[in-house]
C-alpha cells in the first residue's frame, strides 16, 4: 500500500488531457501525432493544432508545409481524445418528419454541409410523424452525447428535452415551433404563403377555392389554412365547409377529399394544396376530370415545371432553412447565450401555368 503511495506522489495527478494520452496509445499505438507534424514542418505544435483544426493565424506556406507534413506521414485527428479534453463529441442529431420526402432531402444536406464545416459528424432519423417516436428518437440521440439537435417536431409538446437542454445540449427547431418549451426555430412564412397563393387564384377569377392540408396538430397545417381563410376574407369571399379538408396526406384520403370538393353541389374551381404529398395527389385527380381545374400547391417538387401545365407553387427554400438552423446551432454551441430567436423566411410564388387557368364556364 506504500509503495502505491509513493508511485501516486511521485507521478502526480493525472489530468483529462493525460488521461486521453493514455487512451489514445492503447487504442492507436504508433501513430503519428501533432509532435510528429511538427517535427517534420519545422513548426510549433499549435501551428499543427491550428491547421488541423481550421483555426485562422496561420500563412499559406506554413499550412501548405504543415499538410505536406500531414500527408507523409498519414496523420489523423484524434476525435477520441478532443472528446476527453473539451467534453465534445463533435457530432450532432437530427431529426426529420420523414427521410424518404423530398422536402428534407435539401434540408438534411444543408445541415450537413454546415456540421462538416465545424468538423463534426451529422446522425439523422425519421419520425415517421410520429410524436413518441420523436421522443425516442431524440433521447437516444441526447444518450449518445450528440452536442446538439436540430429538430423537425412531429408532436405538439417537446417538454421531455428540458433536463437535456438543461445539461448542455443545444436545440434548435426546424419547420415546426416547439410545444411547451421556448427555444430556437427557424420557420418558413406558411401563413403568409398560403395567403399570397390562395390570392392568387382569386385574382385569377375563382371564387370557389378548395383547401387540403396535412393532419391539423401540425403548425405549418394550421398555419396555411389560416393564411387560406385570411386571402378568402380579404377578398370577401365564404368559406364553405365542404372546400376545406384536414387530414393525413395518404393518396386515398387526399383523393376522396379532392372528388368531393369538385363533384359536390357546389363544386370549386380551384384547389390550393397544402403540401407537395398533397398536390401531387391532386395533379392526378385533376387529370382525370372533364374540366379544368386551377391548383396551387405549397412546395415545389421535382417535375412540376415540365407537367403541362406546369403546377404554380409556392416554394420555400428547404436548403436555407436546413443551414440557418445548423448555423443557429453552432453558434449556441460556440457560447451564444442569448435569449431563443424566432427567425421566420420569406416563401415565393412561382407562377407555372396550372395557377393561372381561369374558372370553367
Amino acid at each position: 500500500m506504500a509503495r502505491n503511495e509513493t508511485r501516486r506522489n511521485r507521478t502526480g495527478p493525472r489530468t483529462v488531457a493525460d488521461t486521453a494520452s493514455r487512451l489514445t496509445h492503447r487504442r492507436y499505438g504508433n501513430r503519428p501525432t501533432m509532435k510528429d507534424v511538427a517535427a517534420r514542418a519545422g513548426v510549433g505544435l499549435k501551428t499543427v493544432s491550428r491547421v488541423v483544426n481550421g483555426e485562422p493565424g496561420v500563412t499559406p506556406d506554413t499550412e501548405r508545409r504543415v499538410q505536406e507534413a500531414i500527408e507523409a506521414l498519414g496523420f489523423r485527428r484524434n476525435d477520441s481524445a478532443r472528446v476527453l479534453r473539451k467534453g465534445r463529441t463533435a457530432s450532432i442529431g437530427l431529426v426529420l418528419e420523414d427521410l424518404a420526402d423530398p422536402f428534407y432531402g435539401p434540408l438534411s444536406r444543408a445541415v450537413e454541409e454546415v456540421a462538416r464545416a465545424h468538423g463534426a459528424l451529422l446522425i439523422n432519423g425519421s419520425s415517421a410523424e410520429d410524436p413518441e417516436r420523436e421522443r425516442e428518437l431524440a433521447l437516444a440521440l441526447c444518450a449518445r452525447r450528440v452536442d446538439g439537435l436540430v429538430i423537425i417536431p412531429a408532436g405538439t409538446d417537446q417538454r421531455y428535452l428540458e433536463p437535456e437542454i438543461k445539461a448542455g445540449v443545444a436545440t434548435v427547431f426546424v419547420d415546426r415551433p416547439a410545444g411547451g418549451i421556448d427555444a430556437d426555430v427557424v420557420l418558413s412564412d406558411s401563413f403568409g404563403g398560403a395567403r399570397d397563393g390562395v390570392a392568387h387564384l382569386i385574382a385569377h377569377g375563382h371564387r370557389r377555392i378548395g383547401f387540403i392540408g396535412d393532419q391539423p396538430r401540425i403548425h405549418t397545417a394550421t398555419e396555411r389554412l389560416r393564411g387560406y381563410r385570411a386571402a378568402m376574407e380579404d377578398a370577401g369571399l365564404p368559406v364553405h365547409e365542404d372546400w376545406v379538408s384536414l387530414g393525413s396526406t395518404a393518396p386515398g384520403r387526399v383523393r376522396v377529399a379532392a372528388e368531393a370538393m369538385l363533384t359536390g353541389a357546389e363544386p370549386v374551381t380551384a384547389v390550393f394544396a397544402g403540401n407537395n404529398r398533397v398536390t401531387v395527389t391532386v395533379v392526378r385527380v385533376l387529370a382525370a376530370q372533364p374540366r379544368p381545374v386551377a391548383l396551387v400547391g405549397f412546395d415545389d417538387f421535382e417535375l412540376a415545371d415540365l407537367l403541362r401545365p406546369g403546377v404554380t407553387v409556392i416554394a420555400q427554400d428547404a436548403a436555407l432553412l436546413g443551414r440557418t438552423a445548423a448555423h443557429r446551432l453552432f453558434a449556441r454551441l460556440d457560447g451564444d447565450a442569448g435569449p431563443p430567436a424566432r427567425t421566420q423566411l420569406a416563401t415565393r410564388l412561382i407562377p407555372r401555368g396550372s395557377g393561372e387557368l381561369p374558372p370553367a364556364p
